[in-house]
C-alpha cells in the first residue's frame, strides 16, 4: 500500500480538474505527508485554490508559480521533492492544430524538462499523466503526449545510478472537465438544440476519482517503464444526448479536426506487450528478457492475446442512458435531472 508519511510530493498541472482533486484525495487519504507542492502556471487559480487550504490548517501545502517550458524553475521547485505527478498539458484537440508548436513546447520540451529535473533533483518516482488520444494518434495533441510518452519511458534507460522510476497512466476522457461533451450538452439543453459531432461516436469514460486511484495505483506498483491502462466503461455520444436531454433535437456538425469517431487505448501493436490483471492492463517496455521478467514478477504473466486491441468502439463494458445519468449526478452535477 502506498505510503507519503513524510514524503514531500508535487503535482505539476495541480490546478487544474485533475490537480484539485488529486490534493484533495492526498491530503485526506495521508493527513501525515510532509509536503504537498502545487506547481502551476496560473496564479489566479493558485490564489483560489489556496483559500480551500489555509496555512494555519494545512500546513504541509505550498503553491509554486512556474511553467514546465521553463527549465529553470522547474530544478527551483524539484528540490527536496520524493514524487513527481506530471498533469500539466495544452489539451484542446481543435487548439492543437491550429497552435502546434504551442503544444510541442509544453507537452514535449516540457516534459523533458520534468525528466530531467527528477533526474537532477534525486526525485525517486515520477508518474505521468496521458490519454487515450496517444495511441495511434491522427491529432497534433496525441502526437505530443505519445512523444511524451515514449519521453517518460525512456528515462528509465538513462537514469545510471539514480534511484528513480518512471511510469504512466493513460485513460479516457474524465466525466464533466472542461470542454468535454457532458458540460457542453448540459448548457445546450437550455436552448433545445445538442449539436451533435457524429451520432456513431464513443469514448472511454472514467472520473476523476478513477484518474487519480490509477496514479495512486502507479505510484505504489510500477518498477518503471510501465504504462498502466485502466478497465473502464465506454460511452455512445448518442446516449449522452439521450440521458441529458431527450427532448432536445440533435444536429450533426461533424467531427472536429484531428477527432476520431472511436478511442484507442493499446493498438495491436502494443498487444505483444501487454499484460492484464484484474483491474488494468499494463503496457510494458520492449526490454532485455531480465527486464522482462522483473515486472513479469510484479505484475504476473498473464498476457493479452496477440490481435488484442482496447477500443471505445468495441469495448465489452458500456455505459447505459441510466448509468450515464447517474454519473452526471455523482461526479457533475449533483441538482441535475431530466
Amino acid at each position: 500500500m502506498l505510503q507519503l508519511e513524510n514524503k514531500t510530493v508535487l503535482i505539476t498541472g495541480g490546478t487544474g480538474s485533475f490537480g484539485r482533486k488529486f490534493v484533495r484525495e492526498v491530503l485526506h487519504r495521508h493527513p501525515t505527508i510532509k509536503k504537498l507542492i502545487i506547481f502551476s502556471r496560473d496564479e489566479l487559480k493558485q490564489y483560489e485554490m489556496s483559500l480551500d487550504y489555509p496555512k494555519d490548517k494545512y500546513n504541509q501545502v505550498r503553491f509554486f508559480l512556474g511553467d514546465i517550458r521553463d527549465r529553470n524553475r522547474l530544478f527551483r521547485a524539484f528540490e527536496g521533492v520524493d514524487i513527481v505527478v506530471h498533469a500539466a498539458a495544452l489539451k484542446q484537440v481543435p487548439a492543437a492544430e491550429y497552435n502546434p508548436f504551442e503544444f510541442i513546447n509544453t507537452n514535449i520540451i516540457g516534459s523533458e524538462n520534468v525528466i530531467n529535473a527528477a533526474l537532477d533533483s534525486g526525485v525517486e518516482n515520477v508518474v505521468a499523466l496521458s490519454t487515450d488520444k496517444a495511441a495511434a494518434p491522427i491529432n497534433l495533441y496525441g502526437a505530443t503526449k505519445l512523444c511524451s510518452d515514449k519521453l517518460f519511458i525512456a528515462a528509465n534507460n538513462v537514469k545510471g545510478v539514480r534511484n528513480c522510476k518512471f511510469s504512466i497512466v493513460r485513460y479516457g476522457n474524465v466525466l464533466g472537465s472542461r470542454g468535454s461533451v457532458i458540460p457542453l450538452f448540459l448548457k445546450q439543453k437550455q436552448a433545445g438544440r445538442l449539436t451533435i459531432t457524429d451520432p456513431n461516436m464513443t469514448r472511454f469514460s472514467i472520473s476523476l476519482e478513477d484518474g487519480v486511484n490509477l496514479v495512486m495505483n502507479a505510484l505504489d506498483r510500477s518498477i518503471g517503464g510501465e504504462i498502466f491502462v485502466p478497465k473502464i466503461p465506454s460511452y455512445r455520444v448518442k446516449d449522452v444526448a439521450e440521458a441529458i436531454a431527450p427532448e432536445a433535437e440533435h444536429e450533426i456538425v461533424g467531427i472536429r479536426p484531428g477527432e476520431k469517431v472511436h478511442e484507442e487505448m493499446i493498438t495491436k501493436a502494443d498487444a505483444y506487450n501487454t499484460l492484464e490483471t484484474e483491474h488494468y492492463y499494463l503496457i510494458l517496455p520492449v526490454r532485455s528478457e531480465v527486464q522482462k521478467a522483473r515486472h513479469e514478477e510484479r505484475h504476473g504473466k498473464s498476457y493479452v492475446v496477440n490481435d488484442f486491441n482496447y477500443s471505445s468502439g468495441t469495448n465489452t463494458d458500456w455505459l447505459s442512458v441510466d448509468e450515464i445519468r447517474q454519473a452526471i449526478v455523482k461526479h457533475v452535477n449533483p441538482g441535475f435531472k431530466v
